[in-house]
C-alpha cells in the first residue's frame, strides 16, 4: 500500500493540519491525523508579515521556522500512524500563505514553510509550491482544492456544492452532468475576520463555538456597508486572503458606524460570512451543500447557514466519507500524487489558467 502525507495551514494561521492517507479509487483512507498549533509568538510574526510588516530577513527566518514545524507535524503523524517513513511515497505541503496577489502587473502568491527542510528532516520526497505554475499560466493559483472535490465528491445523481469554511470561504459547485464545468472561487471571509476581531477585542484567538457572537446582534447598516466591498461583486475566477480581508478592513468599516458594541460587530461579521456565501451561490435546484473546514465547528455559523440555505440541505463532508477538518490536507496529499504521476492538479475553469497544468516543485528525499 502506498501512503501519502498532506500538510496544510490556511489563512487562519493557527497551526498545521497533517494527515497520513492512502487512496483506493475514489475512497480515502485516513490512517492518522495531527494538528500542530503555532506558538503564539510565531503566529503573531506570521500575521505581521502577511500585512507587509516584515523585512526580507524576517520572511527568510520564518520560512525556515515554519518549515521546521511542518516537518515536525509530518513526523508526528508518521509516529501516530505506525507506518515506516519508507512506506510513504511523498509529502504534499501547501505551506503557509503570507501574501496572495493574483491580479495586477506582476501577479504572485507566496507560501513559506521551506520544503527542503521538510524533505531533509523526514527523509521523504516533498512537493510544495503548488500555486505558481497555475499563476504562470494566467490563473489565480487558487483555489486548488476544487480539483480534489471533483475527483472524490462528484455524483451523477445530484448537483453538489462543497463549502470550505477556513479563514477564507470558497465554494466548489459540481454538476451531476459531467459535461458541465465545475465552478469554484473564494467567496470572501469565513473565519478570518471573526478571529481577527475576537483577538483584537478579547485577546482570545477565536470565538469558541460562536458564544461571543451569540451575545450580539446583527447591525444591518454595518452589514450593508461590508457587503458593498467590490470583491463580492467581482466575477469568477477570483481568490482572496488576508491582504484584503484583515483587521484593518474591519476597523475601517467600524469607524463609519461609531458606538456599535464589540459583540455586535462580531455577530455582524458572522452574518457577513453567511450573506457573502449565499449571495454568490450558483443557482442549482437539485443541489446539496456539504461543508468542511474549521467553521463547521462554529454552531452559530452553521445554524445561520442552514437557515438561509433552506430548503437546500446542508450537511458536512463526513457524509461523503471525510471528516471536515481533514479535507484540505488530504487534498494536498492527493495533489502530491498527481504531481508525481505527471497529471494536472488544477481546474482551469476554476482558476482561469490557460489549461491543465502539473503543479508543484519536487524536493527529492
Amino acid at each position: 500500500m502506498e501512503a501519502w502525507i498532506g500538510l496544510m495551514s490556511g489563512t487562519s494561521m493557527d497551526g498545521i493540519d497533517a494527515v497520513l492517507v492512502s487512496f483506493d479509487g475514489r475512497s480515502v483512507n485516513v490512517h492518522a491525523s495531527e494538528t500542530l498549533s503555532y506558538p503564539d509568538d510565531l503566529r503573531h510574526r506570521l500575521l505581521a508579515v502577511s500585512q507587509n510588516l516584515g523585512t526580507p530577513d524576517e520572511v527568510g527566518e520564518l520560512d525556515t521556522l515554519t518549515g521546521t514545524l511542518f516537518a515536525d507535524a509530518a513526523c508526528r503523524v508518521i509516529e501516530r500512524s505506525g507506518f515506516s517513513p519508507s512506506a510513504i511515497r511523498a509529502i504534499g505541503s501547501h505551506g503557509q500563505t503570507i501574501r496572495h496577489q493574483p491580479s495586477g502587473f506582476a501577479p504572485f502568491s507566496i507560501q513559506i514553510g521551506n520544503a527542503a527542510v521538510i524533505a531533509e528532516r523526514t527523509g521523504i520526497t516533498t512537493i510544495s509550491d503548488f500555486r505558481s505554475r497555475d499563476m504562470a499560466a494566467g490563473g489565480q493559483g487558487a483555489p486548488l482544492v476544487p480539483a480534489f472535490h471533483k475527483a472524490f465528491f462528484s455524483s451523477d445523481r445530484e448537483d453538489r456544492c462543497i463549502l470550505n469554511l477556513g479563514g477564507i470561504a470558497n465554494i466548489t459547485w459540481i454538476p451531476a452532468d459531467s459535461t458541465e464545468p465545475v465552478i469554484g472561487f473564494d467567496t470572501g471571509p469565513a473565519n478570518a475576520l471573526m478571529d481577527a476581531w475576537c483577538l483584537n477585542q478579547t485577546g482570545l484567538p477565536y470565538d469558541t463555538d460562536g458564544h461571543w457572537a451569540a451575545e450580539g446582534r446583527v447591525d444591518e447598516e454595518l452589514l450593508r456597508d461590508m457587503l458593498s466591498d467590490a470583491y463580492f461583486a467581482r466575477p469568477a475566477p477570483k481568490s482572496t486572503g488576508k491582504e484584503r480581508f484583515n483587521l484593518d478592513w474591519v476597523k475601517t468599516q467600524v469607524q463609519r458606524h461609531p458606538d456599535i458594541p464589540a459583540e455586535n460587530v462580531q455577530r455582524t461579521l458572522l452574518q457577513l460570512t453567511v450573506a457573502s456565501i449565499i449571495e454568490q451561490m450558483p443557482s442549482a435546484p437539485a443541489m446539496k451543500m456539504y461543508a468542511c473546514g474549521g467553521g463547521t465547528r462554529n454552531p452559530l455559523l452553521m445554524q445561520e447557514l442552514e437557515k438561509v440555505m433552506a430548503p437546500t440541505p446542508l450537511a458536512i463532508t463526513t457524509e461523503l466519507g471525510l471528516d471536515p477538518q481533514w479535507v484540505e490536507p488530504v487534498a494536498f496529499a492527493w495533489l502530491a500524487q498527481q504531481t508525481l504521476a505527471g497529471s494536472p492538479g488544477n481546474l482551469p475553469d476554476v482558476t482561469g489558467a490557460r489549461g491543465p497544468r502539473i503543479l508543484g516543485a519536487i524536493h527529492h528525499a
